[in-house]
């Protein structure tokens, strides 16, 4: 891993294109009322009838009125973006400065929790009033939108990274790397510990190389980089340990001393995707876990909350992609596609639930990827076919070598097997699906010194934001109960966490959008 990228591979920026495909959609819309010039002098000598001339005053008054309201909205508009208003205090906390909480000095802390597979419509369950309180009291998105595939490690590591499956390396569960004739999988991890596999470069070890103590609990990921980085406390991932434990470690981290306190800290928990893969996303035991993972949230926030620590400490909760119902699939098997002989062509298979498909050099692989495209076409696209070439740009996922040349990806309510595979290893939940499916979105949550920023800057353009809706822009629900902004990728995350921090001149390069977040601070 080298420079300030860490060794990040096929960096792309992604507003360029995104803004794009808008103008060419606003376009479309606006070509729709275009008038049709050979017809536009009838029209206009129709209007000049006695009938539009007798209107005319009245039409005049309603444009003077709207003229008049335009005017004195722009003047209110003026006036935000010219009074040169003070600075929030916030705003200036980062980096080494210090602010007391009454007994003790602290810097800016941000504290960054994952729960694995918390899906964005299960705050809407009414099992999580502490975690919707403690979004009234901040902020939350309407949703926090995965990468493809959505899949836990690929998902993980863009949340601390900023970057695509396709530039960051982790692009699946279990897939082949062909450079290193080697298998990554989730189950082994002493395998995935391996720094090889991990490119570009956590949030953590910009933090290091920022200066800032930091702190891993259970984040998956290497325990060091390819660059010899390593946080500065780390728990190492362990299944099954209870959620009191891991708020014990975290609380005992806060109360370190100055010298000894961590400023970045990362944890995670897999209960509630653990409930949603054995039971589905509809079970009393996703209901019950969410219950759990709400009491961790209100012991958490009443600990910080007792140490005056809200306004020093940006708790964010966020989740890396949703889970959908598989209990009842259409099995789709690969031998009735490619024929037994087809199967047994395939060398390597990448990519729960899609089938990612290296075949032997022996293989006709023109013909089986023509085959595949057939079958999906007669098939009423229960899945879809693509090569790197055919890949969806939105999915960012053909720049690697690591991504298979030919990817079959099941939409929800399919599984693709083969007669060998069989059915029984097909859980009650699943993710891993197109992440611009509702079900696969993720959960972004924060309280402390950002929110209190936002929320006060989006209250000191509310006058003229009823005239002017540009200046609601980035957020989707606005009241006095709450707020919440529009929903977000999360490869925009990395940079938010380095700008609390202060830290943005060490940030690597990533995929996020610049300037994404300056609308809210």
């Amino acid at each position: 891993m080298s420079g300030s990228c860490g060794g990040a591979r096929h960096v792309h920026q992604s507003s360029s294109k995104c803004g794009a495909s808008q103008d060419s959609a606003r376009n479309g819309e606006e070509a729709k009322g275009l008038l049709d010039v050979h017809g536009a002098d009838s029209i206009i000598k129709e209007a000049r009838s006695h009938d539009y001339y007798h209107t005319l005053p009245a039409f005049c008054c309603t444009r003077v009125k709207w003229i008049v309201m335009g005017l004195i909205g722009l003047l209110v508009y003026i006036r935000t973006l010219f009074s040169s208003p003070s600075l929030h205090p916030n705003q200036t906390f980062v980096g080494e400065k210090l602010r007391s909480n009454g007994t003790h000095d602290f810097k800016r802390t941000v504290v960054l929790i994952s729960i694995d597979g918390f899906r964005a419509d299960y705050l809407d369950r009414g099992l999580t009033p502490h975690l919707l309180d403690i979004s009234k009291q901040g902020i939350r998105a309407k949703f926090m939108r995965p990468i493809f595939p959505t899949l836990t490690f690929p998902n993980h590591w863009t949340l601390i990274t900023g970057l695509y499956a396709e530039s960051h390396g982790i692009v699946a569960n279990n897939f082949w790397d062909p450079a290193s004739r080697s298998e990554f999988h989730y189950s082994n991890v002493k395998s995935w510990r391996n720094a090889s596999w991990w490119f570009g470069e956590p949030v953590w070890e910009t933090a290091r190389r920022a200066g800032l103590i930091t702190a891993n609990l259970m984040w998956l990921g290497p325990t060091k980089t390819s660059s010899g980085v390593e946080t500065t406390y780390f728990v190492p991932w362990q299944d099954g340990v209870p959620l009191n434990e891991k708020l014990d470690q975290i609380i005992s981290w806060v109360d370190l001393p100055l010298h000894k306190r961590p400023q970045l800290i990362l944890a995670y928990d897999q209960s509630l995707d653990h409930a949603g893969h054995t039971t589905g996303p509809m079970s009393s035991a996703v209901n019950r876990t969410l219950q759990q993972i709400d009491s961790f949230a209100r012991v958490l926030h009443a600990e910080l909350q007792a140490r005056n620590l809200t306004d020093i400490v940006d708790t964010i909760f966020v989740s890396d992609h949703g889970m959908t119902d598989t209990s009842h699939p259409e099995f789709i098997y690969m031998d009735d596609i490619l024929g037994a002989e087809g199967v047994k062509m395939i060398e390597h298979e990448d990519g729960w639930p899609s089938m990612g498909l290296r075949f032997r050099p022996e293989a006709n692989e023109t013909h089986y990827l023509q085959t595949l495209i057939q079958a999906a076409e007669a098939n009423g696209h229960k899945f879809d076919v693509y090569t790197h070439e055919t890949m969806p740009k939105r999915y960012h996922f053909s720049d690697s070598d690591r991504i298979a040349p030919i990817y079959v990806v099941p939409k929800i309510g399919y599984a693709l097997t083969t007669y060998e595979q069989g059915t029984a290893g097909m859980s009650a939940g699943s993710h891993g699906y197109d992440n611009m499916e509702p079900s696969m979105q993720a959960i972004f949550i924060a309280h402390g010194p950002f929110s209190t920023v936002a929320k006060a800057l989006q209250r000191s353009v509310l006058p003229a934001s009823h005239l002017f809706s540009c200046l609601n822009a980035g957020w989707h629900a606005v009241s006095d109960a709450t707020h919440v902004i529009e929903g977000f990728q999360n490869v925009e995350l990395y940079n938010l966490v380095i700008k609390l921090l202060g830290i943005q001149r060490y940030a690597a390069k990533n995929n996020g959008t610049s300037g994404f977040w300056d609308m809210y601070f």
